[in-house]
């Protein structure tokens, strides 16, 4: 089915990765375009004969955030074709990090320091980040795991789906940003205090057959599928087409890991199909418990 998705955000935060990945997918792709042009796109008429993914950002000539959103809202309401408008964020420090690896100036601060660039942006993009259907924050994002949420939330097989991710974590690093629902695996035995078990993770047999003999692993696991199992659907009816449930330890390396990857089994045997994601197996383990 044709429809329009209007990408924009913060400079450096993920929105031309996101056009090359729409392209990808079949997308008829369009970066920067003057905003009168864009205006006219959004005229009532025939849809696209594709896929349309537009790119705007504060670059753009002649934008005016606030019509931005007014065109977008006028398309929604007359019907004749799907439309999502969608905003990148990231945190300042990595904008600012991205920026001086890049060695580009930013867009706002072609004389100033980046910061004020940033600063200046984000007042500017306010009004459309405030409308925007779906925001993806990429502060801690992998280019792997942009284009896995990308696909699955505008890719062309992504309406009527629910995509699941599992996601393991460690409390010591701060919540998934992308979590919809969080679950804490603290109070499971500890791998950490075994020697010979501290360098593995749970993706480890070993590890696995250590968590499993707490009296509480079975009994959790149980439980949480019994939550899930009536959710998942009433999410997927309600529209939804994308669903994070983090799980977390101290060190997200044991305990978080096992019960995401025993979770995912179960799940796989009920219908779905989960996508693991353990945050922290791809960083130094430094000390983790």
């Amino acid at each position: 089915m044709s429809r329009i998705v209007i990408v924009t955000g913060m400079s450096g935060a993920g929105r031309s990765s996101c056009l090359k990945i729409l392209e990808d997918t079949g997308y008829e792709a369009v970066d920067n375009l003057p905003f009168q042009l864009l205006a006219r796109l959004l005229e009532p008429g025939e849809p696209p004969e594709r896929p349309l993914a537009v790119g705007i950002d504060s670059r753009t000539r002649g934008l005016v955030p606030e019509e931005l959103v007014r065109r977008v809202e006028q398309v929604r309401a007359a019907g004749r074709v799907p439309i999502r408008l969608v905003f990148f964020e990231c945190d300042d420090d990595v904008l600012q990090r991205r920026y001086t690896e890049s060695r580009r100036r930013h867009p706002l601060a072609q004389d100033r320091p980046v910061t004020d660039g940033i600063a200046r942006e984000r007042i500017v993009m306010a009004p459309i980040k405030a409308a925007a259907d779906l925001v993806i924050d990429t502060s801690t994002t992998t280019l792997a795991e942009l284009r896995r949420r990308i696909v699955a939330e505008l890719g062309p097989e992504a309406q009527g789906r629910l995509t699941l991710t599992l996601v393991s974590f460690s409390f010591r690093n701060g919540l998934p940003r992308e979590a919809d629902i969080v679950f804490d695996a603290r109070f499971l035995a500890n791998p950490h205090y075994v020697e010979a078990l501290r360098p593995l993770t749970g993706l480890d047999p070993a590890v696995r057959r250590h968590v499993e003999q707490d009296p509480a692993w079975g009994q959790t696991l149980d439980q949480l599928e019994t939550l899930l199992m009536p959710l998942l659907p009433r999410y997927r009816a309600e529209g939804k087409s994308y669903l994070t449930i983090a799980v977390g330890c101290t060190g997200g390396r044991h305990r978080s890991v096992a019960m995401v990857r025993a979770l995912a089994e179960r799940l796989r045997r009920a219908g779905w199909d989960p996508l693991e994601v353990h945050r922290e197996l791809s960083a130094p383990e430094g000390g983790g418990r």
